[in-house]
């Protein structure tokens, strides 16, 4: 999994006054919990462009002013209910032997014959889901390949196992599905009057050579 790196300062004090100071100064106060000890550390907002506003899922690399570096992923995180501004972050330490649990998105692959032979809709019931697996096993994304999805057809987690990682969902869980749309309804729909419509001419056909043998019976008869 691709790692962002945020450069963060360590923090002396933790009170009100000091953490409006930081928001003024455009910068985020933020908490590493997983260690020994709650790490306290500001960073600069603009870091978290890359972090926050993506449908990807990164790790973070920490990298503070006395050159430590440390692992971690985003926990959580608050904005401001008018703004939208970040006002605090908290991030959990990574360690290679310790597994973590993660939100993933999910990457369709391949094409439903139900959509392009039925006339279905996709639709993607699960954008994320929600795995346990160390760090060195998290994966970028998740593939659900819809190659065999036919018309009224559902893609299960239990379909998408992984000896990398657990899925923390139930394995009836519906990733994506392919549902009847309104040309599926009237493809059936025409199929059907055409079927009638085949039926009627071969009972009319059926009813009018009855009716030719009748009239006209067979020599010798």
């Amino acid at each position: 999994m691709k790692s962002i790196t945020i450069n963060g300062s360590k923090r002396e004090s933790v009170g009100k006054v000091a953490t409006k100071a930081l928001r003024n100064a455009g910068r985020v106060p933020c908490v590493l919990y997983g260690g020994d000890q709650p790490l306290h550390f500001s960073a600069n907002e603009l870091d978290f462009s890359k972090l926050v506003y993506t449908p990807n899922a990164h790790t973070v690399v920490i990298k503070l002013e006395d050159g430590t570096k440390i692992n971690a992923v985003l926990q959580d995180i608050q904005f401001h209910p008018v703004s939208d501004k970040i006002l605090h972050v908290d991030f959990y330490q990574l360690f290679d032997d310790r597994e973590i649990s993660m939100d993933i998105p999910v990457q369709i692959t391949g094409s439903a014959p139900g959509v392009l032979n039925s006339g279905g809709v996709l639709r993607l019931n699960k954008r994320k889901l929600r795995i346990r697996a160390l760090p060195n096993n998290l994966p970028d994304y998740i593939i659900a390949d819809i190659s065999k999805l036919k018309l009224g057809h559902k893609l299960y987690t239990a379909e998408l196992k992984s000896d990398d990682y657990t899925f923390l969902h139930p394995d009836n869980t519906v990733v994506c599905q392919v549902r009847t749309s309104r040309a599926s309804m009237n493809i059936v729909e025409e199929d059907e009057e055409e079927a009638t419509a085949e039926a009627a001419e071969s009972g009319e056909t059926s009813e009018a050579q009855a009716s030719e043998e009748a009239q006209n019976p067979a020599d010798g008869e």
